[in-house]
Parts: structure tokens; C-alpha cells; sequence
């Protein structure tokens, strides 16, 4: 793809004609060296526990996103900033095609045999391959002074990426994870980068994540649910279920969100499973529980980040179902992301 400078891509974006089948994201092809953020697709779902289908979804977002008109309600003009997804890799998406077929094997034996322990082993060391992968890709992103984000993929993808947040900066930091699922498993199935096991990992090696804010959580075993009460001060989980209880007495949005957005220090990563969402957007997502955040209230909690005066220093998309529906969904949700993180960072107006 021949790529565009920031100034050539504003003109043609604000044209409105519609995108080629072949053009970037949002139908821009903006050189890389021009964006102010630079979005990774990571077409992986090795360890998946239930539906499969969102590695297919990374590589199709670009084309998703060509049905977006670039208007935001709260975000001005997003795409003036410089946004770009950068190809996927086919070795990472042919290394999970190898490494699901293993996990599978694993999943479905009665009893660990010893060719099964071998598959154990390779699928975690795929994953392990993925993670050096994606740390890299962020890492070069951070120090060309570039936002870096991601798009799953499923929830163990951004691992490398949070870690290279985590390696690159001097402050600490929180996150802020909406999700239908705790995530705090450890060595889900015995795969150590499970997708269940995202945030265990990262609270265990990534020593800047001050706090971990949890919003949307419904389905969760009670290992999981010690393990966030053990975090104390560390950790705060909004249960859907208790909002739900919030809703239904009258309580505004801003009234039940407030409290856990003050606990999140200065800087902010944003860690969005679209399973956090009801089913009805996300039909199609690996692991859909009922209930969950509407689209509207998902759009209003990452707005009150930003209007908090909160900065936020990166984001990943994740779990969403190759299907043309939930790509809808969720390229509408990265658009979103993409400017709340610019307006926070001051590089867009917000209203």
C-alpha cells in the first residue's frame, strides 16, 4: 500500500467518498511515521475456552471500519490526529491456527498423556512467541514517540503490549478493564497466557499497574473473585449485577462510575473485552454472558475518563466475533477508544 501524508489523508477522508476495499483503517492510508496512533492487529486465539472466531476479526477491522462516517459526537475530528493499524502478521495468525489445534487436544483430554503435555508445552511457548511479538511492535511504536494500541485477537493478546507500557514509563499507572470476566486465572486449563489469565500475569509482572478497576464482571469463579479482594487497595470491581441493582433504584451512570474512576491513578490504559457489552452487540464474541453494559453506557464511562482530566496512555480491543455485525460493533467502539485517548492527550478537542 502506498502510503499518504497526514495532510493528503485529511483531504481525502473529509471527501466522504467511499473507501476502497484495499484502503487502511477508516478507508485513510497514512504513513505510520505521520500517526499519532498506531493500532496492532493481533489475529491470535490459541487458548479460547468456548467460541473461536476473533482471530479472524484482527484482520478484518480495517475493512470494518470502512462503513464509519468520521463524525464523533464527543470526539472532534479524531482522524486529524493521525490514526493507523498496521498490517497483520500471517506468521502470528498461521502460529495460532497451530498452536489452537494443540490447545484443543489439551482441552478435551480426560487425562494428560504425555503427547498431551508436549502440546501443553508448545502451545505455551507459541504464546511466549506472541507476547516477545507484540512487546516489540509496541516498544518500537512508544519509542517513536507514538500512542500504541491494539486490536484482538483474544484477551491474552495485549499482554506484551501493557508490558512494554509498563517497561517504557516512569510513572505508575492503572487500568481500567471492562470485561464480562475477571480474567485472574492462573494458568487457565495450564495454559500460563490463557486468555483468562491476562491480568493475573500482568498484576505479577508489571510492577507500574498501581491499580486494576474492573467493570462489567458476571461471570467468574470464586478463585477469581478471592483474588480481586485480596488486592485491597490495589483492586476495585464494579460487579454488572450490582450496577444492574444501581440502575434499578435510580441511580444515575455518573453517580455509580464516579467512585471507581477516582480510584484510577493519573494515567489510564483501557482494557475493553467487547463481551463486556450485552450479548445483543456482541453476539458472535468467544465467551457471551447476559446482561452487561449497552453500547451507550460503554460510550459514556470511556467519555468520563476523559472528562475526568485522566491521560490515557494506551488501549486494546479484544474478543470481538468475525461476523459482520459484532465488526460493526466494534470497529465503532476502536473509533471511540481512538478519541478518548487523543482528546485526553490534548492532541483533539472534546466536547
Amino acid at each position: 500500500m502506498k502510503f499518504r501524508s497526514l495532510k493528503e489523508d485529511i483531504e481525502i477522508l473529509e471527501k466522504g467518498l467511499p473507501p476502497k476495499k484495499d484502503d487502511g483503517f477508516l478507508g485513510g492510508k497514512l504513513d505510520p511515521k505521520e500517526a499519532s496512533l498506531i493500532i496492532l492487529p493481533v489475529p491470535w486465539e490459541a487458548t479460547v475456552s468456548y467460541g473461536e472466531g476473533t482471530a479472524k476479526a484482527a484482520s478484518s477491522f480495517k475493512e470494518a471500519s470502512h462503513q464509519l462516517d468520521l463524525e464523533n459526537y464527543h470526539y472532534i475530528k479524531p482522524y486529524k490526529a493521525g490514526i493507523t493499524m498496521l498490517d497483520y502478521s500471517k506468521r502470528i495468525k498461521k502460529l495460532s491456527i497451530v498452536a489452537r489445534k494443540k490447545a484443543i487436544k489439551v482441552i478435551e483430554a480426560l487425562e494428560i498423556s504425555k503427547e498431551d503435555k508436549k502440546s501443553l508445552a508448545f502451545v505455551n511457548e507459541a504464546s511466549k512467541y506472541l507476547n516477545d511479538y507484540v512487546y516489540k511492535k509496541s516498544m518500537e511504536t512508544i519509542e517513536n514517540g507514538k500512542f500504541a494500541a491494539l486490536v484482538g485477537g483474544d484477551h491474552s493478546t495485549p499482554y506484551g503490549q501493557i508490558k512494554a507500557i509498563n517497561d517504557s514509563t516512569k510513572e505508575d499507572f492503572g487500568i481500567l478493564h471492562i470485561d464480562a470476566h475477571h480474567d485472574l486465572r492462573e494458568a487457565y486449563e495450564g495454559f500460563t497466557y490463557s486468555h483468562a489469565s491476562i491480568f493475573y500475569n500482568v498484576l505479577k509482572d508489571c510492577s507500574k499497574v498501581s491499580k486494576l478497576v474492573q467493570i462489567g464482571i458476571r461471570d467468574y469463579s470464586s478463585e477469581e473473585a478471592k483474588r480481586m479482594t485480596n488486592l485491597e487497595k490495589k483492586g476495585a470491581c464494579l460487579y454488572d449485577t450490582d450496577m444492574q441493582c444501581q440502575l434499578a433504584s435510580g441511580k444515575s451512570l455518573e453517580d455509580i462510575f464516579l467512585p471507581y474512576i477516582e480510584q484510577l491513578p493519573q494515567n489510564v490504559y483501557l482494557s475493553v473485552d467487547i463481551d463486556g457489552l450485552e450479548p445483543l452487540n456482541c453476539p458472535n464474541t468467544g465467551t457471551p454472558v447476559p446482561s452487561g453494559l449497552r453500547y451507550g453506557e460503554l460510550e459514556h464511562l470511556i467519555f468520563m475518563i476523559v472528562k475526568s482530566g485522566k491521560k490515557i496512555i494506551g488501549f486494546d480491543l479484544c474478543e470481538v466475533g468475525d461476523n459482520e455485525w459484532d465488526l460493526n460493533v466494534g470497529a465503532r467502539v476502536l473509533y471511540n477508544l481512538c478519541g478518548a485517548l487523543l482528546s485526553s492527550q490534548g492532541k483533539i478537542e472534546f466536547k
